[in-house]
């Protein structure tokens, strides 16, 4: 579950990169960020349970 979690926020932080540089889609590519961000803190302070 650990690793889809972090699966999902890298691809989110990538898809908001290229948003952010490339699109310049408005406010959606930040709420992309966010739930990347929440989705690592979420990782990290569970642990690594493998």
């Amino acid at each position: 579950m650990s690793n889809l979690l972090y699966t999902v926020a890298v691809v989110l932080v990538i898809l908001w990169a290229l948003g952010f540089f490339v699109y310049s889609a408005g406010s959606i590519i930040h709420v992309l960020l966010v739930i990347a961000v929440i989705a690592i803190l979420f990782r990290l302070i569970k642990g690594r349970n493998v």
